[in-house]
């Protein structure tokens, strides 16, 4: 029987806590802006920005890390900071809803007040399970035109009112009636509030809603106003933000900047906690994977949790209530920096160069090449973080209807990226790569998001998403130990922190970041559906490209007497190269 090393239980437990504090909150980011108002323009700008933020702060705390020995206040510090920026958005102020827009119709004795919504039937549900039988006294401000003042005064009024006649040329009509929430009918995809002829009021005076069959329709768009904030948030229009109107919002501004800081956060705990990991590894890099996989582990529990909980607490809700998913990010970091603190690790070689010796690798051209290949992966990712969710939800709202239970899927296939995917792979990763080698890795890798992407691009059903996501451990898991442990593999010695958050920058700064922008304009300009399928013959043709290049190179280059990086198995001989071989790499 093994002996449970001790040394690695803290290296565990972080990884395990700290994606079990950020998985209630990162994915669920994208669509809470949605549910803010912001366009997918928005959300993309925002996701371009947020990885270069990212980008910035890692070489440059990785530099601090390795060049101060502040490896572990930097860490605990990152994890302090995620954790109250991510509380903090719970804070965020939504939009005030304007009064719903809604049609009064009135015809031969009959009136009704008529919304239209694609949702109208799951919004009658609502409303009938929240007010059941209760009636509401509404005020409606509505367009008026000179012939249905005539209607009002000959036939509402019966022209008592002595001023009626002048009110011809007022362009607003206000009258006030009651509805009865029981009393509501869906035909056509609108609601109609059905409303008793005897129930009308103007300026104080009790009127019949009478519109003579012989007279022209009386139809009219107004506003109502019952005094109700849930009866408004079911009937409000879902706005749309732009870019331009965001700029001009604080509570834009607030929300943005606690994603920046939660975004820095991040950024320095990813990148030093893996060069910590692998600090005290020593020279077991093949057990990275094995350490890395409790963090898929932590993920997937509490992102299925965590969509569980926003459905359960948004029943009969129009909006996700998302209160847990906070409060279960503030808690599960605190324990993170608890754990966290029992770390020990003391850095035992520093580089006299660092900058020097980490510039090196971009004159190695296979260096280089695995530089473009994390922004090509980066470009993928980036539309899997940010628009997936995005994209279910209109599947979902197009396809499930009422009383969806959107979330939970949300939390599933969280769950599947992780323990069908990611964990078997990060288990497994050492084996792979020694059978197979990091340059065909990076393929399969390219290849993976292709088939996933169009795949995306044929969903009808939101369900079906599910043995899809088995993917992930081809699209993530693999590609992230291959680029973590070739990153470990070419750091020259005292360099690792600064290495690992350089290609970490790479990925997310630029491929992430590109990714985004790219993604949002997509969504915006063509669709969903179509914006999967570009993405998925995009990296087809980068997959292709990335197989030419390594079969010329492997045709016309020893890299063995030129000195370049070899491709080691981080099972067997994931060690880093000695000083001779750093000074021949070109």
């Amino acid at each position: 029987m093994k002996a449970i090393d001790k040394e690695l239980l803290p290296m565990k437990a972080h990884y395990f806590l700290f994606n079990a504090g950020t998985a209630p909150v990162v994915p669920f980011m994208p669509t809470l802006a949605g549910q803010l108002g912001y366009s997918p323009a928005v959300v993309g700008t925002m996701y371009m920005i947020l990885p270069i933020i990212g980008m910035l702060a890692k070489p440059l705390f990785g530099y601090i890390a390795d060049r101060y020995h502040q490896h572990r206040t930097l860490f605990l510090g990152g994890q302090v900071l995620t954790g109250l920026a991510f509380f903090m958005i719970m804070f965020v102020p939504g939009m005030e809803k304007p009064p719903p827009k809604v049609e009064f119709h009135c015809h031969q004795g009959v009136s009704n007040i008529q919304f239209c919504s694609q949702y109208g039937e799951c919004v009658e549900k609502n409303l009938e399970r929240y007010y059941g039988n209760r009636t509401l006294g509404c005020e409606l401000q509505c367009e008026a035109q000179p012939f249905l003042w005539d209607i009002v005064c000959q036939d509402w009024l019966q022209n008592k009112t002595e001023n009626c006649a002048a009110n011809r040329t007022n362009p607003q009509l206000d009258f006030g009636t009651s509805i009865n929430m029981n009393d509501i009918l869906d035909a056509g995809g609108c609601m109609h509030f059905m409303i008793p002829h005897d129930r009308g009021q103007i300026a104080g005076q009790n009127v019949t809603f009478v519109c003579p069959k012989e007279k022209e329709y009386f139809k009219t768009n107004c506003t109502m106003d019952c005094k109700e904030d849930y009866l408004k948030e079911q009937l409000a229009e879902s706005a749309v933000i732009n870019t331009r109107s965001a700029m001009a919002m604080p509570q834009f501004w607030f929300f943005f900047g606690m994603l920046i800081f939660s975004w820095i956060g991040m950024a320095v705990v990813v990148s030093i906690g893996d060069a910590i990991c692998f600090g005290i590894l020593g020279e077991r890099h093949h057990l990275y994977g094995k350490q890395r996989l409790c963090g898929s582990l932590g993920w997937g529990i509490f992102a299925l949790l965590a969509g569980v909980l926003v459905d359960h607490m948004s029943l009969g809700e129009v909006n996700k209530n998302y209160t847990a998913v906070f409060w279960m990010a503030l808690i599960i970091m605190g324990v993170d920096v608890f754990a966290s603190s029992k770390l020990r690790h003391t850095q035992t070689h520093l580089s006299s160069n660092i900058l020097k010796d980490v510039g090196q690798m971009f004159l190695s051209l296979r260096c280089v090449i695995f530089f473009l290949w994390c922004v090509a992966i980066g470009l993928g990712t980036a539309l899997i973080w940010n628009f997936l969710f995005i994209y279910l939800e209109q599947l979902d709202k197009a396809f499930e209807g009422c009383d969806s239970s959107i979330k939970t899927l949300e939390g599933l296939v969280m769950s599947i990226q992780c323990f069908g995917g990611e964990l078997p792979f990060f288990f497994l990763s050492g084996w792979i790569l020694k059978k197979i080698g990091h340059v065909n890795a990076m393929s399969l890798v390219l290849f993976g998001f292709g088939v996933r992407f169009i795949l995306y691009s044929m969903l009808q059903n939101p369900w079906y998403i599910l043995p899809i996501e088995l993917m992930n451990g081809v699209t993530f898991g693999l590609f992230y130990a291959t680029m973590a442990s070739y990153a470990s593999i070419v750091a020259p010695p005292g360099t690792e922190a600064t290495m690992q958050s350089l290609v970490g920058a790479i990925f997310e700064g630029v491929g992430v970041s590109m990714g985004s922008l790219i993604g949002g304009l997509l969504f915006e300009s063509v669709s969903a559906r179509t914006t999967f399928e570009i993405f998925g013959i995009g990296a087809f043709i980068v997959f292709v490209v990335h197989v030419s290049l390594q079969m010329y190179l492997q045709r016309n280059r020893n890299t063995d007497e030129n000195g370049t990086v070899k491709y080691f198995a981080p099972t067997d001989a994931m060690h880093m190269l000695n000083d001779q071989e750093y000074s021949r790499v070109s």
